[in-house]
């Protein structure tokens, strides 16, 4: 029996420096497997995405098209849109005197045809789930002509209105290769989805206005300069030397 007064005295455990590298080297082992785990989710998430997304936007276009939503010469036939007026977030072109102009300040697509997340463009292109996105509709060559910066066409050049009827294209591509997504992708008045395996050495990635590389609307067609031209699968060529292939 400890004697009155006595303090009683307690020892304190704690970790040694083996212990504490062994906790360490065990962390960095289970990181060293989940991080790559991780990575890899992600890519497949995003990619998924973008494919769902090319998805929607030919649905929507042809649906656009079909309700003769946007006819800027006054043919009866409608045209393709780019992805703000799919969307309703930029004013829709209009006809004045058979020949299209600017979009009108209160001609917005209601309801729009696609969601309008779709439809945020910034400079030209649209920015979702890790990847960018580029729409083309044709000039009178079947030349493209690109979304504008704050999308859609408010002034020249504009689609031509009888080719715009007949062609558009499609192309996404990650905001970062082989962080954000890795394959790149096409998608056409055809409705047949295409995707890259954006390994060439002109790896598509970032956004074109700050440095990185985008598709350019003929790369995954079988004619330069030619959106009326069929797509071009499962051949190497453009001016990548990509591959594009059929996705089912």
């Amino acid at each position: 029996m400890q004697a009155h007064g006595e303090a009683k005295q307690y020892g304190k455990a704690g970790f040694t420096l083996i212990e504490l590298m062994i906790v360490v080297a065990i962390i960095a082992i289970i990181a060293s497997v989940a991080i790559p785990k991780l990575l890899s989710a992600r890519l497949s998430a995003n990619e998924a995405a973008a494919i769902s997304n090319m998805r929607a936007i030919c649905t929507s276009e042809a649906n656009f098209r079909a309700l003769s939503a946007l006819d800027t010469d006054g043919d009866g036939a409608g045209e393709h849109g780019y992805l703000a007026e799919l969307t309703g977030q930029a004013p829709m072109r209009i006809c004045v005197a058979g020949a299209p102009f600017g979009g009108g300040a209160n001609d917005y697509l209601k309801p729009s045809v696609l969601s309008p997340d779709m439809g945020r463009v910034k400079n030209g292109i649209l920015a979702r789930s890790g990847y960018y996105y580029q729409l083309w509709l044709p000039d009178a060559t079947y030349g493209g002509v690109a979304e504008q910066t704050n999308g859609g066409c408010v002034v020249a050049p504009f689609p031509d209105p009888n080719c715009s009827e007949v062609a558009w294209c499609c192309y996404a591509w990650p905001i970062e290769a082989g962080s954000s997504g890795t394959r790149a992708f096409f998608v056409n008045q055809e409705g047949d989805l295409l995707g890259c395996n954006n390994r060439q050495a002109s790896q598509y990635s970032g956004d074109p206005s700050s440095g990185g590389r985008a598709p350019n609307y003929d790369e995954a067609l079988l004619s330069a300069n030619d959106m009326s031209a069929h797509y071009r699968a499962s051949i190497m060529g453009g001016s990548d030397n990509s591959v594009w292939t059929v996705i089912d």
